[in-house]
């Protein structure tokens, strides 16, 4: 009888969950439920599984609505018209054009008009597949409709949105702020009636009861109603690679031998074993063609010599490493194959592929070209939820607080009971639609290849990327079986392959080893020497302060322990307090005893302390007995998406009985499952960590071999966890010499010749795209500029462009004092106020000048470079007001432990962090005068007292401590030193 009814994914309309209107419908009486969200299919699918818990059945339909404006009701009979739906649906939505007044005529499809909308447009006919939807308010109008002589046509289609009066106030808050206006102003058309609310299955029946074939129409409607989906079943993906699957398995299986020699020159019986093993799993479960696939995508990425790198637990196998999808060695790490694929896994197996961000794109285009033809690839969606901070802004707004009253609410940091009027309401309902979804948007990474067009299961929208979205996320999508490819971007890979292109023009003598080849730079001793030292700025992974520290503490010098590394930094381990106990075992090996024996036993390789998301399934299924599966139902669930699943739950119970069955003391058991819980989606699995690490390494042999140049890549790929002035600071410390960007020397990127390093044009504050554009042109096409007025002659900028160009010195090879040049542009163009875009057909002659005696301060540079760089390409130490006196450097801190001392270092960054008391404490890092690291702890009495003044050279004074090998500055108190003044504007 509700065959309209809206959950919170009618984005800022709705306000309750699916499973809530599922409920909803179990206590009412009903038997079945149309789910139509407001042009979305978000939860259709979700709501399929779960209707069968409530013993509801499930239908799929959608309201079409332009903006509030409902159009019609469309109802599937079956899968292929819900398809059909989700075409005319997507259609719409991706060319932003309104739904037509009179719906189209989709097979198997009932399309509803609402009796007011039938008044409105005066319809008097109706095609076949056309029906007139009652509410309850209609009832006593219909009797006098001229339809009435046709009552085939007439159906109860009630709408269903709120569940009482709190739920109607909500829905006008979410539709005020979808209009973006006060809720005193909000237009009565743009909301429900409040009477959208379902009634009992029987004193619906008795309003009803004078019209029966409105409900006989309705029931032989929802019985004519059988879509269905499958869930935990066999997957959806894209089932055959080649014509078949016979022919898939023969290609997969020729591949993995093909290439085996390349892998392993000495093919060892273990190594046979274990590719025959894989074949055999992945051939069981049916995931043949998405390991083809996987392949064929990496193909075409190396035919583009575009970068990449596969990762997440994927590194497990061995038929991954010999398609080259990964260039992990499963067999050198010992990953077992069953972390990623195994019949008792309760999650898919998925590839984490990284590419180059410059080349994801691409990627992305060729997986829709080459398999989506007829629309069964598409990128997945991901919801945005309302939090405190966001829920009180837009709340604060649509009642018209005051902007200052807003923040405080925002901040979260008042006391409720102390609040106004219409606070404590914005407080109230803020509270109530906490975690609402909010806006749909892109998952970061994943595609779906799917067998069936994508529509047979979801709508979708075409965002600003260009690809079309489904409307759901990656857990409904895996609930359905559709698994995601991920591909991914980041800048690390852009920084290798540019580093290597750089090396080539820039050494070109110099022949540069196969960078995919990692074995032997896992075996080189300068690479491992340089990370042992921490000397790791602007690689992979590897060059936060958090991590510089973790390296020196661990002294890691083999790939090995840098596998250890990558995982141990992350947060799950370090807020165990596990990544300490690692460093003490590691270091002091007669700390091993303090591990009991059996976890011991399960990780020996990590001295019985969790490190990788493998280690949990080890510790469930050895220690506390679960099967795999549980085990598995344990590992996933750390990462937060299933933590509210019953499955859970259990899992935890029986992990608590188990132990306490097996005479472990109840202590040890909860001391295990806090370390499980800290991990909570923040550990790696092994192989991943190892996809890191060979990065890193990639990244690091490029650095130690060709330092200028991999900084380069470095700046030309946005930097790292610094900001760029630290990267031309290392590249500096390496050798190389800094020029600000030059007329006839730089581009639009940063460019080095020899061990000259020229800025480039990008780095300028406010210079456009154009004005790069046309002095890169005009120089590669007609020869470097003769002269200043060569270049007005030849580049049409306007004055603002220019001005900054003479005044970051990039003229400087005409020898023109600045100044000069400045009272030159002014008087060539005193009328070329904007950018021209062309040049003059007959150039002027140039002009000599009497200039004025124009005088320069020499800190003109300097301040001019702050201004338009960020920074200054000198010596920060030299431009304070006071001199900075000689005095201790960074070396010197060995020598000094446990005194109290004064060092003064230039920041670099601060972190911001909490003690278990909710104290604000900081974590500082500077460099010395010669160049080199301080790193600081701020406690929070001091972090008060003495706050960080932004960037800058400051006096530190604290006790030198050491903890590993590591020495730090606690610091007492903290003073920033002045700049010197811009005598320009003194």
């Amino acid at each position: 009888m509700y065959l309209n009814n809206h959950t919170y994914y009618s984005l800022r309309y709705g306000t309750f969950s699916e499973e809530d209107l599922l409920q909803m419908a179990a206590q009412n009486g009903y038997e079945s439920l149309a789910i139509t969200d407001i042009n979305n299919t978000s939860v259709t699918l979700n709501f399929f599984r779960l209707a069968k818990k409530y013993n509801i059945k499930p239908i799929a339909g959608i309201d079409f609505r332009n903006g509030a404006e409902s159009m019609y009701v469309g109802i599937a009979h079956n899968n292929s018209a819900y398809l059909e739906l989700n075409n005319f649906l997507s259609h719409h939505l991706h060319h932003k054009i309104p739904f037509p007044e009179t719906a189209p005529v989709i097979p198997d499809v009932s399309f509803i008009y609402s009796f007011e909308t039938v008044l409105k447009q005066e319809k008097s006919t109706f095609r076949p597949n056309e029906r007139i939807g009652v509410d309850l308010k209609d009832l006593k109008k219909i009797a006098f409709n001229h339809l009435i002589r046709r009552p085939e046509l007439w159906v109860l289609c009630l709408s269903n949105t709120f569940r009482n009066k709190t739920d109607f106030n909500i829905h006008r808050l979410l539709r005020a702020v979808d209009n973006n206006t006060l809720l005193s102003k909000l237009d009565p058309l743009e909301q429900a009636s409040p009477n959208e609310i379902m009634l009992p299955k029987q004193q619906l029946l008795e309003r009803v009861k004078d019209f029966p074939f409105l409900i006989q129409n309705t029931q032989n409607l929802i019985d004519s109603c059988e879509t269905s989906f499958s869930f935990n079943a066999e997957h959806q993906n894209k089932k055959k690679f080649t014509e078949s699957k016979a022919k898939d398995i023969q290609l997969l299986r020729h591949l993995c031998l093909e290439n085996l020699p390349k892998r392993y020159p000495v093919v060892t019986p273990e190594i046979q074993q274990r590719l025959e093993k894989e074949l055999k799993t992945i051939e069981e479960m049916d995931f043949v063609s998405f390991f083809l696939v996987n392949w064929d995508i990496i193909s075409y990425a190396q035919r583009k010599n575009y970068f990449y790198v596969g990762r997440g637990s994927g590194a497990n196998s061995i038929v991954a490493y010999l398609l080259r999808i990964t260039d992990v060695d499963p067999i050198e790490l010992n990953l077992y194959f069953e972390r990623f694929m195994n019949v008792y896994r309760t999650s898919p197996p998925d590839f984490d592929i990284d590419f180059s961000w410059r080349d994801r794109e691409d990627v992305t285009n060729y997986i829709f070209d080459r398999y989506g033809k007829n629309g069964e690839v598409s990128l997945i969606a991901t919801y945005s939820t309302y939090r405190h901070s966001a829920a009180m802004r837009e709340l604060g707004k649509v009642f018209g607080l005051p902007k200052h009253e807003i923040d405080i609410l925002s901040d979260g940091k008042y006391d409720p009971t102390q609040l106004e009027s219409y606070a404590k309401l914005v407080h109230q309902y803020g509270r109530l639609i906490h975690d609402f979804p909010n806006l749909r948007s892109v998952h970061a990474s994943g595609i779906l290849i799917s067998e069936k067009p994508i529509h047979y299961f979801s709508a979708t929208d075409l965002p600003p990327k260009g690809f079309p979205t489904t409307h759901f996320d990656m857990i409904i999508a895996e609930d359905a079986g559709l698994y995601k490819y991920d591909i991914l971007g980041q800048r690390g890979l852009g920084k290798i392959k540019e580093a290597t292109e750089i090396i080539k023009y820039n050494q070109p003598e110099k022949t540069l080893p196969d960078i995919h080849d990692t074995k032997p730079m896992f075996t080189d001793e300068k690479v491992n020497h340089m990370i042992k030292k921490g000397n790791c700025i602007g690689c992979f992974y590897v060059e936060s302060p958090a991590m510089r520290m973790l390296i020196r503490k661990l002294e890691v010098d083999n790939y090995l322990l840098l596998v250890a590394a990558s995982s141990i930094i992350r947060p799950g381990v370090a807020q165990s307090g596990m990544m300490r106990e690692y460093i003490m075992r590691h270091k002091y090996p007669e700390k091993r005893k303090d591990a009991h024996p059996t976890l011991y036993e399960i990780m020996p390789e990590t001295y019985g302390v969790m490190v990788y998301q493998e280690d949990v399934i080890k510790v469930a299924h050895q220690f506390a007995d679960l099967s795999l599966g549980e085990a598995d139902v344990l590992r996933r669930g750390m990462s937060g998406k299933f933590r509210s699943r019953n499955e859970m739950h259990l899992v935890q119970q029986k992990f608590f009985n188990n132990c306490l069955k097996k005479g472990y003391p109840e202590q040890l058991v909860k001391d295990v499952w806090r370390q499980i819980e800290s991990f909570a989606g923040y550990a790696f699995a092994k192989g991943h960590s190892a996809s890191y690490a060979v990065e890193s390494y990639q990244s690091l042999f490029l650095k130690c071999y060709y330092p200028l140049e991999y900084m380069v890549a470095v700046i030309n790929n946005g930097g790292g966890y610094y900001t760029r002035e630290l990267y031309f600071h290392e590249a500096r410390m390496n050798g190389g010499i800094l020029h600000a960007p030059c007329i006839n020397k730089s581009f639009s990127q940063t460019v080095i010749y020899g061990k000259d390093i020229y800025l480039g044009f990008n780095l300028l504050n406010n210079i456009d795209e154009k004005s790069m554009e046309l002095i890169e042109t005009e120089r590669n096409e007609n020869g470097e500029f003769t002269s200043f007025q060569d270049f007005v002659n030849r580049v049409p900028l306007g004055i603002e462009q220019m001005d900054i160009l003479i005044r970051i010195n990039a003229f400087r090879f005409t020898q023109i004092p600045k100044r000069n040049l400045l009272w030159q542009i002014y008087s060539l163009q005193p009328k070329n106020k904007k950018t021209q875009t062309t040049k003059e057909l007959f150039p002027p002659p140039e002009r000599n000048f009497d200039m004025p005696n124009l005088t320069s301060n020499p800190l003109e540079d300097v301040f001019d470079q702050i201004e338009l760089l960020g920074f200054a390409l000198n010596d920060p130490f030299s431009l304070t007001a006071e001199k900075v006196p000689d005095g201790l450097l960074a070396k010197d801190l060995p020598f000094n432990l446990n005194k109290t001392v004064s060092i003064y270092g230039y920041l670099v960054t601060a972190k911001y962090t909490k003690t278990h008391k909710k104290e604000v404490m900081h974590f500082g890092t500077f460099l010395d005068r010669a160049g080199h690291w301080i790193d600081t702890v701020h406690f929070p009495m001091v972090a008060k007292k003495y706050p960080f003044q932004g960037k800058g050279i400051y006096e530190l004074t604290g006790k030198v401590t050491e903890e590993f090998g590591f020495y730090t500055l606690q610091i007492y108190k903290m003073r920033k030193l002045a700049f010197m003044k811009d005598q320009r504007f003194v």
